[in-house]
């Protein structure tokens, strides 16, 4: 293998991996074949069985020339197909995914096809080595392989959670003990030690480097580093579906209201341990807390205590959790009511009728969420009203359902026309309950406010003669009105509706 692509940091993922061989000169390692080889057979001559066989050859060389070619046209397909998928149902609106390539908006970012894809996972794969060793070195850490390197790290753990100002020293000193000390020595290595001499000579870092700096570069493609790391990436993933189906399996069902009761339960508890640690936070011992469960988390991955733990499980453990979901149990049952009625509210609608001609008579028109009242923006845009022509095409809001089976007349119309502020209105207390429009004489036949109106004049001693105003009520009310309508009116009526109860479905969350 070629040193310049092997570190040292790989040398203790020493796991055996499967042999990998290719067809052709290629190897499991990723090494040329023999260059001599390839000269001896290329300085050969030329026999006539191999004269025969050179239209074979060159029908195969066509035959597989074609097949990367219908391969190339595959991938192109693909690729277009899954980028006008990942176009249409990304997290992210088209122009926004047109203009920065599918990512987040400002950010440059290429769209997805097949050759970026695999070249970045293997750029990918060289460079990953790295956390896989971390990783490694985490659990032989934590599972007391060397007790003293164990121990040495809960030393360092004890001393910053008795000392939290100490944490921004830690990456500092991670940098110098872990990073620049080891690049240093490999630098100026120390003398060879023999046995045979009489005098040994120790360490002295003074004098020139007598060794080239050592660089961390990614690991060669198809090489024994590449595979593992191909290795551990696979069992890395596997691990992570498991965590996720466990805590999908654990926590969702509870959390989810699937169980209305239990998870109304915890809902209560986490909302009162909210409650507790807003008032008694700054009051706990943090330190302590951090420093005992620290130490219980790296003494129970001693394999004494895993013994230990896993030969009390079976009975100590079943008992306290039986008594655990018991009393779980009865709280739930005794706390949590989940029989209450459903939640209902009151919906509206108006019925709108249009004035046939000045003389003529009303005719229905729609039944419109809005009262389509003089002021209204619709009416001042000129705009016609919307609804739905037959009372028994009126739907329920979604979500909702029916609760009452008829629609009531609302009788307290003046009620609903001060809520609304509604002006230019006469409004019936009795009979129907009718809103009309007043007929506004100065505007031309067309209805809206009207301010004010002229009066007779009248002579006062100070002024002289002049016309004084008197306003128009905003609404008035009344039965018998002499006075000409406007062209619409209007009534509500009303109908309670409930919450639907929905069935239970599973939605899969990505």
């Amino acid at each position: 293998m070629d040193h310049e692509f092997t570190q040292d940091v790989f040398v203790n993922r020493d796991d055996p991996i499967p042999t990998v061989k290719l067809d052709g000169s290629g190897s499991g390692s990723g090494q040329p074949s023999d260059s001599k080889h390839d000269e001896t057979s290329a300085q050969e001559p030329s026999s006539p069985e191999a004269d025969s066989s050179m239209p074979r050859r060159r029908g195969l060389r066509e035959r597989i020339s074609a097949l990367k070619d219908k391969a190339n046209i595959q991938d192109l397909l693909v690729e277009k197909v899954l980028t006008q998928v990942l176009q249409e149902g990304g997290a992210y609106p088209p122009e926004d995914v047109a203009k920065s390539g599918g990512g987040p908006p400002g950010v440059e970012r290429p769209n997805f096809n097949l050759p970026t894809m695999s070249n970045n996972f293997r750029r990918f794969n060289s460079r990953i080595g790295v956390v896989f060793v971390f990783q490694a070195r985490a659990i032989r850490l934590l599972s007391w392989r060397h007790p003293t390197h164990t121990l040495s790290f809960l030393a360092v753990f004890t001393f910053v959670c008795l000392d939290p100002s100490l944490i921004p020293l830690l990456p500092l000193a991670i940098l110098l003990v872990g990073v620049m000390i080891p690049y240093f020595v490999d630098r100026h290595p120390a003398a060879p030690f023999s046995l045979t001499s009489d005098q040994a000579i120790g360490y002295s870092p003074y004098g020139p480097p007598l060794a080239p700096a050592r660089t961390v570069k990614p690991v060669k493609e198809l090489s024994r580093d590449f595979f593992r790391n191909m290795r551990d990436l696979q069992n890395s993933m596997e691990d992570f579906s498991q965590l996720n189906d466990a805590a999908v399996t654990m926590l969702v069902p509870r959390l989810n209201f699937s169980d209305e009761a239990l998870s109304s339960a915890i809902f209560v508890v986490l909302f009162a341990a909210c409650l507790l640690l807003s008032v008694a936070s700054n009051t706990l011992p943090w330190r302590f807390i951090f420093l005992v469960g620290g130490w219980a988390a790296t003494v129970m991955g001693h394999p004494a205590v895993q013994k230990q733990l896993q030969s009390t499980h079976g009975n100590q453990f079943k008992e306290n959790e039986e008594k655990a979901r018991t009393w779980a149990e009865k709280f739930i049952e005794g706390d949590v009511i989940l029989d209450g009625a459903p939640e209902t509210r009151e919906v509206e609608i108006f019925e709108l009728q249009r004035l046939s001609g000045p003389d003529g008579e009303w005719e229905a028109w729609l039944f419109s969420p809005s009262p389509y009242d003089p002021l209204s923006a619709a009416r001042i845009a000129g705009e016609r009203s919307t609804g739905t022509r037959f009372f028994e095409d009126v739907q329920p809001p979604q979500g909702w359902e029916w609760s009452e089976k008829k629609w009531a007349l609302d009788l307290w119309s003046r009620e609903w026309v001060e809520e609304r502020i509604i002006t230019g209105v006469e409004v019936e207390t009795e009979g129907e309950r009718w809103v009309y429009d007043i007929f506004d004489e100065s505007a031309a036949d067309k209805v809206g406010l009207v301010e004010d109106q002229d009066v007779q004049p009248e002579t006062t001693p100070n002024k002289g003669k002049g016309k004084a105003t008197v306003p128009k009520p905003s609404w008035e009310e009344g039965e018998d009105f002499e006075g000409r309508r406007g062209e619409w009116r209007r009534r509500r009526w009303v109908r309670l509706v409930k919450r639907k109860n929905i069935p239970a479905t599973q939605d899969n969350v990505s």
